[in-house]
């Protein structure tokens, strides 16, 4: 504790001294002086009243006095070099402060460079102190000279002023002016000199190998992604088949790694998602009765002028608010140890709260959470208790490891406690992914999803946080429970996913629902479908209503684009077949009425507690083709400035030549209404891409 208060003392600047107070204190000095000589009965000595000396002395002392007056000039030649050698020395050898002081903080660089030394004393006051110090402390004191002169010694051997000067520099800073070295002009008080300033060395710079590097723990996310779609020749596999997809979590999680400064592992990238993520004024059906329309544009690529797009749009119908049915919605929320961070349970408690004030007053809510075990915090409660619902919401607390399994079961079963017939029932997984206790695989979990949408409740997944991310994970749990995925990182995600686009989030309008698209080899060379890898389907699986697919929620849309190589354009990259028939058409466009075509759209789906799938058909023809990319509707061209944006991130090597600014270029072009301006944080992000990308 001593040491510590000296320390601060150190520390401290000594006051300025008060001229008057250092007259009082010399007056005083005299008065006391002048009465003890006065008060002394007699001089020190013996009491012959004179002081004892050798005979030599006794000799010369008269010889000088008398004789030889040259003598005082002679003493004075010997004295005043000695006494000035003494000076130099005391004043160059004796630090300001302590030196360890000094080196820490020049390294430290919290208080300026020292700027000088004290005055050196006045020659007359340096020898009269010489004269004044007996023979022993004389001694002591030229001891002391001489340590403190060999340490100088050696401390100018490893650093000198240069050096310093050189290694602040170094350092990025910049010795103040004060602490350069005074000449006999710079003075401190009137009539005082500084004397040439001692070099302190500063505590060394670390060697560059040795420096504190901040170390970035590993990530353990794990994305649902595969190989980008190749080219396929239409004489060969003229049928593309896929799963519709309305998931958005990839865009929210590209979007997050750019404002943070990095770019995205293409792995994290899904182009479908990134294209869907936005809202698209496609036409919609009229009526119920027709669930959603397709609407499908031809176009120049952008990025290839030997090639064209096939521009395939729906929107689903949208329900009206006051039509909406009850719902009867299960918040399953995982509290384990991983979600105690701020963009985690923090978030998601803000996230739901939003969504119960989106809810009608008959809904129904309960609330799971797990975390090693699983434990009911609210049973079924309508939205008209809301302060109940948002007390137990705010209660929650993060703690344990995961348990997802058992926490999903927990869920499913207060879901159908709580079933609503004709209704949505609907649990809502909120997790950042991490199932880590219990049956944890992919396909353990599957197999407890796929029995429970048997029973008519699907699932939503919302994704939360980073570094711990299985979005892998989530991808299957939504796809195999009749419901969709989001990935939440900002309040104004939650507030667009779950408010903005609740009916979308909540409401389904129609279930499995395929595409499969037959191109016409008459026209079309080659094609490859843009995105879904992960949606794959066989042929076969159209038809087959057993097989699973993707949902669509009330005023979804979902777009998929094709990139189409004409028959005979110099972009073709697959050869003819040597044994083969190509010119063969196919019996079904062999009729002049097919023969104009250049594809043949079906989809899909079943009606929310049907299983029975009805089929809707569009042909492609010359009607549905555009000139140029600006003769293209407006939603059109920016859907696929996004799709051009997310192959760059995922390094399709089609857009290798295609720069970020051209993409900038058509976004902007057909930015178009942005009433929420995702459209406008879409043009900042290729912007953040353009800087970050080094390649």
């Amino acid at each position: 504790m001593m040491d510590k208060e000296l320390e601060k003392l150190s520390r401290l600047t000594p006051p300025a001294a008060d001229p008057e107070a250092r007259a009082r204190a010399l007056a005083a000095a005299m008065q006391a002086f002048d009465s003890a000589g006065n008060n002394a009965a007699a001089a020190q000595g013996n009491a012959k009243g004179w002081r004892p000396s050798s005979i030599i002395n006794w000799i010369w002392s008269p010889a000088v006095n008398k004789k030889f007056l040259a003598g005082s000039a002679l003493a004075t030649l010997l004295v005043i070099p000695a006494a000035g050698y003494l000076t130099r020395e005391l004043t160059r050898n004796q630090p300001i402060i302590d030196q360890e002081n000094i080196a820490g903080t020049v390294s430290k660089k919290e208080v300026p460079i020292p700027t000088g030394r004290p005055a050196a004393p006045a020659l007359s006051e340096a020898v009269t102190e010489e004269n004044r110090l007996p023979k022993s402390a004389a001694a002591d004191s030229a001891q002391a000279l001489q340590d403190k002169e060999q340490a100088v010694a050696e401390r100018k051997s490893d650093f000198n002023s240069d050096d310093i000067s050189a290694l602040l520099n170094k350092r990025g800073g910049t010795m103040p002016e004060g602490a350069k070295r005074s000449d006999a002009s710079s003075a401190v008080a009137p009539q005082q000199q500084l004397a040439e300033p001692m070099a302190v060395a500063p505590s060394p710079a670390p060697p560059t190998e040795s420096r504190m590097q901040v170390q970035v723990d590993s990530s353990r996310e794990r994305f649902a992604n595969a190989a980008a779609n190749p080219i396929k020749s239409v004489a060969t596999d003229p049928i593309s088949t896929f799963s519709a997809d309305v998931d958005s979590a990839s865009y929210s999680f590209v979007r997050r790694s750019l404002t943070g400064g990095a770019m995205p592992d293409p792995q994290s990238v899904r182009v479908e998602e990134m294209i869907n993520y936005f809202p698209y004024d496609w036409p919609r059906p009229d009526k119920a009765d027709q669930p959603f329309k397709a609407t499908v544009t031809v176009m120049p690529t952008p990025w290839n002028h030997n090639t064209e797009l096939m521009h395939v749009a729906i929107k689903g119908y949208d329900i009206a608010p006051a039509t909406a049915p009850h719902a009867n919605l299960v918040f399953l929320i995982d509290v384990s140890g991983s979600m105690d961070e701020p963009d985690k349970l923090p978030l998601l408690k803000s996230a739901f709260r939003l969504l119960i004030n989106r809810l009608k007053a008959d809904d129904t809510v309960s609330i799971v959470t797990y975390a090693g075990n699983a434990g009911t915090v609210l049973e079924p409660t309508r939205v008209s208790e809301k302060s109940k619902i948002l007390s137990a919401i705010d209660r929650l607390e993060a703690g344990g490891s995961t348990g997802g399994a058992e926490g999903i079961e927990a869920a499913y079963d207060l879901a159908q406690k709580a079933f609503v017939k004709d209704g949505v029932n609907r649990v809502m997984l909120a997790t950042d992914g991490d199932f880590n206790v219990g049956p944890s695989s992919n396909e353990d979990l599957k197999h407890i999803i796929e029995e429970k949408r048997k029973d008519g409740i699907f699932l939503t997944v919302l994704g939360f946080g980073r570094g711990n991310l299985n979005d892998s994970l989530m991808q299957t749990l939504a796809q195999n429970g009749n419901g969709s995925a989001a990935y939440i990182d900002t309040l104004a995600e939650a507030q667009k996913t779950l408010v903005e686009e609740a009916g979308s989030t909540l409401f389904p309008i129609a279930k499995d629902v395929k595409f499969q698209v037959e191109f016409n080899p008459e026209r079309i060379a080659e094609y490859r479908l843009i995105g879904y890898e992960t949606r794959a389907l066989k042929r076969e699986d159209f038809n087959n209503d057993r097989v699973d697919a993707g949902d669509i929620g009330s005023g979804h849309s979902v777009t998929a684009i094709y990139e189409i190589t004409p028959k005979g354009s110099p972009a073709v990259m697959t050869d003819e077949l040597r044994y083969g028939v190509p010119d063969k058409v196919p019996a079904e466009t062999s009729g002049s009425a097919h023969q104009g075509e250049l594809a043949f759209v079906k989809m899909r789906y079943k009606r929310p507690g049907e299983d029975k799938s009805a089929l809707i058909t569009t042909p492609v023809d010359d009607r549905n083709t555009v000139a140029t990319v600006d003769s293209a509707p407006q939603d059109v061209r920016f859907s696929v400035a996004v799709a051009a944006f997310g192959q760059k991130l995922s390094r399709t090597s089609a857009l290798d030549a295609y720069p970020y600014q051209a993409i900038v270029d058509l976004a902007a072009a057909s930015r178009g209404t942005d009433a929420f301006g995702y459209r406008s944080d879409f043009l900042g992000l290729i912007r953040l891409a353009d800087g970050l990308d080094q390649r």
